[in-house]
């Protein structure tokens, strides 16, 4: 691989760290930059996917680092013995609750939305969620500006309220979706605050994106060669270091702002990409 094309996955690479917690589609992002950049390493459709959705480990990691005293379920009593945390263990089982639709959606229905949504296809799904979901931040905002929300905190989140945000990430199967998006629209939704709705989102990623990414690994049996390993963790740590600023930017965003300027960015990329469809048909 030359310098250009290593250049190219460092770009995809922090094209993943910038978007995979910000509500605005890093697969549809990552299927944009893949059609401008076109690197020759990803001309292999199996691996192009495979590099989509093993990438977003590389972001994930910078979460676990940022959160881990808040999410670490173990610690020490007063004369050094190991103790387990209830709230920290208690949380890890709504995660892990509310990841219980996705993972059961994604084994039984992965190889047909694999089958929908690619190429052309693909780019169509990306750019209707991208303005759909946008329209739809821009009108929870509107709505419930003026509204005081049910939870505030991670620890009032009730178990089923946990199941029904996990439903929300079937929808994510969809390119252009928002993983992030579409979990803090659920949570907002149902009644928890911005700052608990992106923080949730946050930690549910975790689970989520590992066993997306460990799916495709067992799916395609790990058939790679060195070349194509070097590349996937490459993209893996140019994601790790940029998604690590990111989600630091992101904690202190929403403690003053909402998800509007979000919105308006998912309804004009929508646009362009209409734009750009009509043109290039």
């Amino acid at each position: 691989m030359n310098l250009f094309e290593f250049l190219k996955i460092v770009i995809l690479g922090i094209t993943e760290g910038i978007t995979e917690f910000l509500p605005i589609s890093s697969t549809g992002h990552l299927l944009i930059f893949e059609q401008i950049l076109r690197p020759e390493c990803l001309q292999d459709e199996h691996f192009a996917e495979m590099f989509t959705v093993v990438i977003q480990m590389g972001a994930v990691l910078a979460v676990l680092l940022i959160y881990f005293r808040r999410l670490w379920p173990l610690g020490f009593t007063p004369d050094r013995k190991i103790c387990i945390k209830g709230p920290k263990l208690y949380l890890w089982l709504k995660i892990a609750v509310a990841c219980v639709p996705v993972m059961t959606f994604g084994i039984l229905f992965d190889p047909l939305v694999d089958s929908l949504f690619h190429g052309r296809a693909s780019m169509i799904a990306v750019m209707i969620t991208l303005i759909f979901y946008g329209i739809v931040f821009l009108v929870i905002e509107h709505y419930q500006k003026d509204s005081v929300p049910n939870y505030t905190t991670l620890g009032q989140i009730p178990m089923k309220m946990a199941l029904y945000i996990g439903c929300f990430q079937i929808l994510a199967m969809i390119p252009g979706t928002s993983r992030s998006g579409i979990t803090i629209i659920g949570a907002m939704l149902l009644g928890a605050s911005r700052g608990v709705a992106t923080e949730f989102t946050f930690f549910l990623e975790i689970p989520t994106i590992f066993g997306a990414s460990l799916l495709k690994l067992v799916k395609f049996r790990f058939d790679f060669d060195g070349m194509q390993y070097a590349i996937l963790l490459a993209g893996m740590i140019v994601a790790f270091l940029v998604a690590y600023v990111t989600v630091s930017w992101m904690i202190e965003y929403i403690k003053k702002h909402d998800f509007k300027a979000f919105g308006r960015y998912r309804i004009g990329l929508g646009l362009l990409i209409l734009f750009f469809l009509i043109i290039f048909q």
